[in-house]
């Protein structure tokens, strides 16, 4: 079985509005933090939610594949929490 990224199929299309990059950001969070997603709040720096820079770097990952936009292993500090992150991706995929 062949893998692929979502980002390189061409038949899925992945909502890139902010909502939708918000939305799947506070997921992902909640996971890493073991939260639920209604605990997370998207201006609160990600240190504070509990991601270390293991975590951090995972999300970067996360997003590259989700989006197929490379991301500095800095984005959890240049960008501390998800409306900036969000903020990023959407200048980035716009």
């Amino acid at each position: 079985m062949i893998s692929q990224k979502v980002a390189d199929m061409p038949e899925m299309s992945i909502d890139t509005s902010a909502d939708a990059i918000r939305a799947w950001l506070i997921e992902r969070v909640a996971f890493y933090a073991e939260r639920r997603p209604d605990e997370i709040a998207t201006d609160t720096r990600l240190v504070e939610l509990g991601l270390d820079s293991v975590y951090a770097l995972t999300l970067g990952g996360d997003i590259e594949d989700r989006f197929g936009v490379e991301v500095e292993a800095t984005l959890g500090w240049d960008h501390p929490t998800i409306d900036a992150i969000t903020a990023y991706l959407v200048a980035e995929l716009g």
